[in-house]
C-alpha cells in the first residue's frame, strides 16, 4: 500500500520506518530540509531519531504535494498544536478515498477539539482514525514487542489501518470509543507532568502510585462526561499509556515535571530540548475542557497552578492531600 506519514518527529519517523520494513511503499514529510536530506541519505533521523538505520525504501520530503501524492493511508504525527495548519497546508493533495490515521495525541488549545476532530474538520470526506497507547518511539524502533488501539467510528478504515500497521513487534487492537482512546493519549501527558513533580520533590513510590491512580480517576471523569466509556480508560489507551508515561525514563513529559519539582522554570526546563513536551500545553486545554464541562480535575488544576502561576511544588502536594474526604468511586 502506498502511506504517508506527515510529521517527522520520532513518532512520526518510528511509524514510517516500520511501515516501510511491513512492505508499504512510504514517504514522510519532514518540517525541516535537513531532516529530509538525512534520512535520504544517510538513512537516520539524526535530530529526532539519531541511532537507528531507517528502511531503504523510505523518502523524506518537505514537499507535501510529492508525501501525499497517491497515498491510500495518511499518518499525521505532528506536534498537536500545529496539526490544523498542517492538515490545512497538504488537504488540496490528499487522494480521494484516503484513510487518515492521527498520531498526534493533545487537545488544541482555543477550540478544545481532540485531534481527530480537528483532522475530520479540515479534511472532509475522509475516514479518520486515532492511535494510541503505550509507545515510546526508540523503543517501537527497536522493534521491542508493543501494542496499540486503532480507533474510529468507521470500522473498515480502523480494520484497514490495524492490518496496515501490525507486525510480529507491533500488535494493533481496534476500538470504537474514538473520544476515550484519545482523551486518554492526551491527558496522560498531564499527569506524568504531575508524576515527574513528585519525583522531582524526593517523594517515594506511595506517593507515585497514588497520583497515577488518582489521575487515571480524573480522565475516566472527563472521558466519560464527553461521551466515551469508563472501561476504555482500563486499557491500552487509558492505564497502559498513563502507566508507561508516568514511570518510563524516555517520558519527555515525566522528565519536564522532574526538573519543576527540583526546582526549575518552565522556561528553564523546556529550553534546548528538540522534542516537544505535549502535556505542557494540554494542560491549558484539559484545564479549560474540565471547567467547560464542569468536571472537578484537581491533578490537572494543581499542574496548571505549578506551570503558569508560579506556585510552589512544595506546596501544592500538602493541598492536594488536604482536600475534603471522598469516597473513592464517583456516584
Amino acid at each position: 500500500m502506498q502511506c504517508a506519514v506527515v510529521g517527522a518527529g520520532a513518532w512520526g519517523t518510528a511509524l514510517a520506518d516500520m511501515l516501510a520494513c511491513n512492505g508499504h511503499a512510504v514517504r514522510i514529510w519532514a518540517l525541516e530540509p535537513g531532516v529530509a536530506r538525512a534520512i535520504n541519505d544517510r538513512r537516520e533521523n539524526p535530530v529526532f531519531l539519531p541511532g537507528f538505520r531507517l528502511a531503504e525504501s523510505l523518502e523524506a520530503s518537505t514537499d507535501h504535494q510529492r508525501v501525499l501524492a497517491g497515498a491510500q493511508l495518511v499518518v499525521f504525527a505532528t506536534p498537536s498544536q500545529h496539526l490544523r495548519e498542517i492538515v490545512q497546508q497538504g488537504f488540496q493533495h490528499l487522494p480521494t478515498g484516503a484513510v487518515l490515521v492521527v498520531a498526534s495525541k493533545g487537545i488544541e488549545q482555543g477550540t478544545l477539539s481532540l485531534m481527530s476532530d480537528v483532522v475530520a474538520e479540515e479534511a472532509r470526506g475522509h475516514a479518520v482514525v486515532a492511535i494510541s497507547g503505550p509507545t515510546f518511539a526508540s523503543e517501537v524502533a527497536a522493534r521491542q514487542p508493543t501494542a496499540i488501539v486503532a480507533a474510529s467510528a468507521d470500522s473498515d478504515a480502523a480494520v484497514l489501518t490495524q492490518d496496515v500497521l501490525s507486525s510480529t513487534t507491533f500488535r494493533v487492537y481496534t476500538h470504537d470509543d474514538l473520544i476515550g482512546v484519545e482523551l486518554g493519549g492526551s491527558l496522560k501527558n498531564v499527569m506524568a507532568v504531575a508524576t515527574g513533580i513528585v519525583e522531582g520533590l524526593g517523594l517515594g513510590n506511595n506517593s507515585r502510585a497514588a497520583l497515577i491512580t488518582r489521575g487515571l480517576a480524573e480522565m475516566t471523569r472527563l472521558g466519560v462526561a464527553l461521551g466515551a466509556r469508563a472501561s476504555t480508560f482500563a486499557g491500552l489507551a487509558g492505564i497502559g499509556d498513563l502507566v508507561l508515561t508516568c514511570t518510563g525514563i524516555l517520558s519527555r513529559n515525566r522528565a519536564v515535571g522532574v526538573e519543576i519539582g527540583q526546582g526549575k522554570t518552565l522556561e528553564a526546563a523546556l529550553a534546548g530540548k528538540p522534542t516537544v513536551a505535549e502535556g505542557v500545553t494540554t494542560t491549558k486545554s484539559a484545564l479549560a475542557l474540565a471547567e467547560r464541562e464542569r468536571v472537578e480535575m484537581p491533578i490537572v488544576a494543581t499542574v496548571y497552578r505549578v506551570l503558569f502561576e508560579g506556585h510552589s511544588p512544595h506546596r501544592a502536594i500538602p493541598e492536594l492531600m488536604e482536600r475534603g474526604l471522598r469516597p473513592e468511586q464517583d456516584a
